[in-house]
């Protein structure tokens, strides 16, 4: 017979024995837990094309990125970033020795023989729609939001663009409508070659109706016109870029640079001094990311611009 004294303390002793069971059983779970965490994979993103950058960007996924295509903008904070071919023309060699665990673009990336690449090496390839209106352009964030994991910021970018566009809309009203606006023209500009002039679908096209104007192409696509032929549109305002221009931050101011930018326009086609915009000086520069990608964060700087200089010249 056990005696109550020695029977206490076998009690004691199971109960202690438990207690340390139960803290040694929490300690491996939490430990193994611990051990799931911190093989999560870090995030990898190529971004491949200037308005989906962008949107990264704006998405504060920046620190995620290991490589962009060669029309994306950087800001100079961010470094050691690999820079890709153009987002048409990618090679899956590059994007491969990367390791990435996100391929993001639109639906103009391509080759289509390296995505297929990318793909069959279990690397997540994603093409958003290409957006040419505000409900597409919503929808790509919302899915950039959950593909990046930034729901909270993609709340707040959409009510920020949305904002933007509903001022552009203001804007545009002042016109009066397309009959009453002034006539745009846009030139894209290359070395040694015609001025290739934008027409309807085109990503000049969607800024320019955008910000209310009248575009005075009447075709589809780009077209390449003589001086004599942008002569004969005779434009109140003439918008222009070149796959160079703006890849740079100036220091100049607007007016300023709307000044070079016209000398420039107007000592290479002196024909244009005829036009209403060539006798204004109404001839204003776009960064050519803003005509990448569609609608998107510059596209809406671009065409909130042109909506107030496009109410300065009906005023005037």
């Amino acid at each position: 017979m056990f005696k109550p004294s020695q029977i206490l303390t076998r009690q004691v002793i199971s109960k202690s024995l438990l207690l340390s069971a139960s803290l040694l059983l929490t300690f491996n779970v939490s430990a193994h837990e611990d051990g799931h965490s911190h093989e999560q994979v870090q995030a990898r993103l190529v971004s491949a094309g200037a308005g989906v950058t962008e949107l990264v960007l704006a998405l504060d996924a920046g620190d995620e990125l290991v490589a962009v295509d060669s029309t994306s903008i950087l800001p100079s904070s961010i470094t050691k970033i690999e820079k890709l071919g153009y987002h048409r023309m990618l090679s899956a060699e590059g994007i491969l020795a990367l390791a990435p665990t996100l391929v993001l673009g639109t639906d103009a990336m391509g080759p289509e023989t390296t995505l297929k690449v990318l793909k069959s090496a279990d690397i997540k390839v994603i093409q958003l729609p290409t957006a040419n209106d505000r409900p597409q352009l919503l929808s790509n964030i919302d899915e950039m939001g959950k593909l990046l994991d930034r729901q909270p910021q993609a709340k707040q970018l959409k009510l920020k663009l949305q904002a933007s566009l509903d001022a552009i809309a203001a804007k545009k009203k002042q016109l009066g409508g397309i009959e009453k606006a002034p006539k745009v023209l846009f030139m894209l500009l290359q070395a040694d070659r015609p001025a290739r002039v934008g027409g309807e679908g085109t990503a000049a096209d969607i800024i320019i109706k955008l910000a209310g104007g009248n575009n005075i192409a009447n075709f589809s696509g780009y077209k390449s016109l003589s001086q004599e032929g942008i002569l004969s549109l005779q434009p109140d305002l003439i918008l222009i870029s070149n796959r160079s221009h703006g890849q740079t931050e100036t220091s100049m101011s607007h007016a300023d640079q709307a000044a070079s930018d016209a000398e420039k326009v107007l000592k290479a086609m002196p024909l244009l001094v005829h036009t209403p915009a060539g006798k204004n000086k109404h001839i204003q520069s776009i960064k050519p990311q803003a005509l990448l990608g569609g609608l998107g964060i510059s596209a809406i700087k671009a065409a909130d611009k042109l909506a107030s200089d496009l109410i300065d010249i009906k005023r005037y």
